[in-house]
């Protein structure tokens, strides 16, 4: 398999390989790839994990202990774009499970990273030639913390009146 160009590092306090076992375990063709430890040059205790190299559906990541020094924010998410409200609803029940609900299909999961579980029909609807079926869907979309395809269909139909 040809390298990846860009690899994504996330930087963990002390649980970058228990939170590379979680994110494998969610998503199909996913793996842990390799556990590096700290040696004697540290700055780690000798034979801790160092950095945990791992793919989530193809797509490569590496996970370092770095200690508490950088915290995740906001700033930086995971979009996660799902074929069905099933897949929504996987998801978010697993990434939020102590984790946090946030608006607009975002949530932090246990470990503080950031996630957009998305599902592919909202981006349709938010591209909808018909202007006013985009703006409709996206009024109901911004009343959501997980996104329901149903509701943003309906709304976009007749702006959720029936």
């Amino acid at each position: 398999m040809p390298e990846q160009k860009i690899t994504t590092f996330l930087w963990f306090d002390d649980k970058a390989e228990e939170a590379a076992g979680f994110y494998t375990s969610l998503f199909p063709d996913s793996r842990i790839v390799e556990v590096q430890r700290y040696g004697e040059a540290g700055p780690g205790e000798v034979g801790s994990v160092m950095t945990v190299a791992f793919e989530l559906a193809g797509q490569h990541y590496v996970a370092l202990n770095g200690g508490p020094l950088f915290p995740f924010t906001e700033a930086i998410s995971l979009q996660v774009n799902c074929d069905d409200q099933a897949e929504v609803d996987r998801l978010w029940a697993a990434l939020t499970e102590g984790g946090q609900e946030s608006d607009c299909g975002w949530l932090k999961d246990r470990y503080g990273l950031s996630w957009q579980i998305t599902p592919r029909r909202l981006m349709e609807l938010l591209g909808d030639p018909d202007r006013a079926r985009a703006q409709r869907a996206m009024r109901a979309m911004l009343q959501m913390r997980k996104i329901d395809i149903q509701a943003l269909e309906d709304a976009a139909a007749d702006g959720g009146e029936t």
